[in-house]
């Protein structure tokens, strides 16, 4: 059996009411799992489709479906600590984890139609599906046109995470003057993934390019009918960037976590004690502790800060229909705040776990330099000096960002 066919039929544990003790104790082991092979999965740096397996099989692909169709019914506070958790094993399977949380959650807040979204929902969860997405709008866009009896769609995206492992991918294309929202199956003929994702960090996040090439598309794709480019969309559906944010926030965090885990442990096994420190072991000099004192202090705020945006999102999001353009900015300027404060928490631990460790722990076989270049390539997917001017005009002027893939 190949990789993808094996991805694409996994043996799924029991994932009709799964509760969420379990979820939380199988991210747990799978984190430490891939923490015990970062430095060998880093090295490779290979599509992860035995661990995005393994996610499916544990149900955590299915923790925010309602449990009514066999999810775990998670809030999304405890689905980002899910991915929060992951990151600490392994930052880019955390990344994916929320990747398919908002792409595959995407599809109830979007839909015109609910029995739609119901449908796609329970084939997400009877066939464990994992979600990607081809959206990124600084890409040329994707192009629809009539072809016999159905529609084919052309064009290629930069980027787009979970490329190789993506069962269903959310996309728009323009078709005339009109824009189409669509979801598709890659396996039809047509949809190329392409290996070029060759970065310095997230090596584990498949987020090479991908063409289609007189892709197949039908009536039965489209999530929304075709609307003009500055048709606004529902409020609803715009939560997908906060809560995207908010992914973004809690991978870091985890990863900034699984690095002082990590530095912890090699304090305490190898690190030597300083000439002058007056110690026999390195774990009791006193500027170790004051910095682990300092990581350890800003990674509890950091997640504190995290949980508190998610809640704030939450509690908007659950309003559904009801909720205002207001409402909706004020939760989202709460998650740009959790990302700007992670970004910064996690760049600055992941790069001074060595003030701990010392000069040995740079050999390259350790490869403890994955959780600076992991944080180092994802905070630079959109800069994150705009997400403070938006949470700083919030604060001055009080106004809430304009809803884009972006704000």
């Amino acid at each position: 059996m190949s990789p993808l066919h094996a991805l694409r039929s996994p043996a799924p544990e029991n994932t009709t009411g799964i509760d969420r003790e379990h979820l939380f104790a199988r991210a747990t082991s799978i984190a430490a799992n891939l923490r015990a092979r970062g430095a060998e999965l880093d090295r490779e740096g290979r599509p992860p489709f035995s661990e995005i397996t393994e996610l499916k099989a544990a149900g955590l692909l299915n923790a925010l479906h309602p449990p009514e169709i066999g999810g775990g019914g998670l809030d999304w506070v405890d689905g980002l600590r899910l991915v929060r958790i992951l990151a600490r094993g392994e930052s880019s399977i955390g990344q994916l984890l929320g990747y398919h949380f908002v792409n595959s959650q995407y599809i109830s807040w979007a839909a015109d139609d609910s029995d739609l979204a119901r449908r796609l929902s329970v084939e997400t969860v009877e066939k464990s599906l994992y979600w990607g997405a081809a959206v990124n709008p600084r890409d040329p866009g994707l192009v629809l046109t009539w072809q016999d009896n159905h529609y084919a769609l052309n064009g290629r995206k930069t980027f787009s995470t979970g490329a190789r492992i993506s069962d269903r991918i959310n996309a728009s294309a323009a078709f005339g003057d009109r824009i189409a929202n669509i979801v598709l199956s890659t396996d039809r003929p047509g949809y190329i993934a392409n290996d070029d994702w060759d970065n310095i960090g997230q090596r584990l996040s498949d987020s090479g390019s991908v063409e289609f090439r007189d892709f197949p598309v039908y009536e039965s794709d489209f999530l929304l009918p075709l609307a003009a480019p500055d048709a606004a969309p529902k409020i609803q559906a715009t939560f997908n960037t906060p809560l995207i944010q908010l992914v973004f926030a809690n991978f870091y965090i985890g990863t900034a976590e699984g690095a002082l885990a990590e530095a912890l442990d090699y304090v305490r096994d190898t690190t030597r004690p300083w000439l002058t420190s007056g110690v026999e072991r390195a774990a009791d000099d006193p500027y170790i502790l004051e910095r682990v004192g300092e990581f350890r202090s800003a990674l509890k705020a950091a997640a504190a800060l995290a949980d508190s945006a998610g809640h704030a999102v939450q509690t908007a999001l659950a309003r559904g229909p009801d909720v205002t353009e207001r409402e909706r900015g004020e939760a989202a300027i709460e998650a740009y705040e959790s990302k700007v404060n992670a970004t910064h928490v996690s760049l600055d631990i992941t790069a001074r776990i060595f003030e701990l460790m010392g000069a040995r722990a740079t050999a390259g076989h350790y490869r403890f330099d994955r959780y600076w270049r992991n944080v180092r390539t994802h905070t630079l997917h959109d800069p994150v000096f705009y997400k403070a001017r938006e949470v700083g005009d919030f604060a001055l002027n009080d106004r809430v960002p304009a809803p884009s893939l972006y704000s």
